[in-house]
């Protein structure tokens, strides 16, 4: 009988996140976060807003992740900017966020981890995976990822609990580099040329991510 009373509950939790709209506004180029955390994520005056989603990743977190670009008139992107904030549900208090990256990056007094890779469009998504969102909000406001991409992934863990993060992901068309993403990847002929190109991106995504206090105008 206990196991049914949690399970209907569960339930009904994961339904009324599924129906609610995205808590934080968006203003231009600007995210705006009433909490978890309460601050502004500012982007370049260049970006495109292309919209938000909010759901029960996997089940077991609330997730809102709002999209950005960088793109020309035919919608071909050529900056992805995408900004997610999440939670582990109630009911899963033994869920805690793992990241073991050693590199970090201080941005608006905020210590983020950092990870990168480069990534064809061509790989499989995983079902039901926030990536597997962000491309459907993309397919269905018509904008069309490269090819080969690369990607900073910075996280920031809200507390000591690690049960809510910030996430935002940056990633930029490879076109022009030249490389293909599967040849920067270990093992891969252009894998040398990574490293040199990687930290390239984490420094540009430092420079055009702005993180402010919410309580400012």
């Amino acid at each position: 009988m206990l196991k049914a009373i949690i399970a209907v509950i569960s339930c009904c939790a994961f339904f009324a996140t599924q129906s609610q709209v995205p808590e934080r506004r968006v203003q231009g180029n600007t995210t705006i976060s009433p909490h978890d955390p309460k601050l502004r994520v500012r982007l370049p005056e260049s970006v495109r807003y292309v919209g938000a989603d909010r759901w029960m990743l996997y089940g077991i977190a609330d997730c809102e992740l709002h999209a950005f670009v960088k793109a020309d008139e035919q919608k071909n992107v050529q900056e992805l900017y995408w900004v997610q904030f999440e939670s582990y549900i109630p009911s899963r208090p033994e869920l805690h966020h793992k990241y073991d990256s050693p590199r970090h990056a201080t941005i608006g007094g905020l210590d983020f981890y950092v990870d990168t890779w480069p990534r064809s469009n061509a790989e499989k998504t995983e079902a039901g995976s926030d990536r597997e969102h962000i491309d459907a909000l993309m397919r269905e406001k018509g904008y069309k990822i490269p090819t080969d991409m690369m990607y900073v992934r910075l996280v920031h863990l809200l507390d000591a609990e690690k049960r809510k993060e910030l996430m935002i992901i940056y990633g930029e068309d490879l076109a022009s580099t030249g490389f293909k993403a599967a040849d920067l990847r270990e093992g891969g002929k252009d894998f040398g040329q990574w490293p040199t190109l990687e930290k390239e991106l984490i420094e540009r995504a430092k420079t055009k991510i702005g993180l402010e206090d919410a309580a400012k105008p």
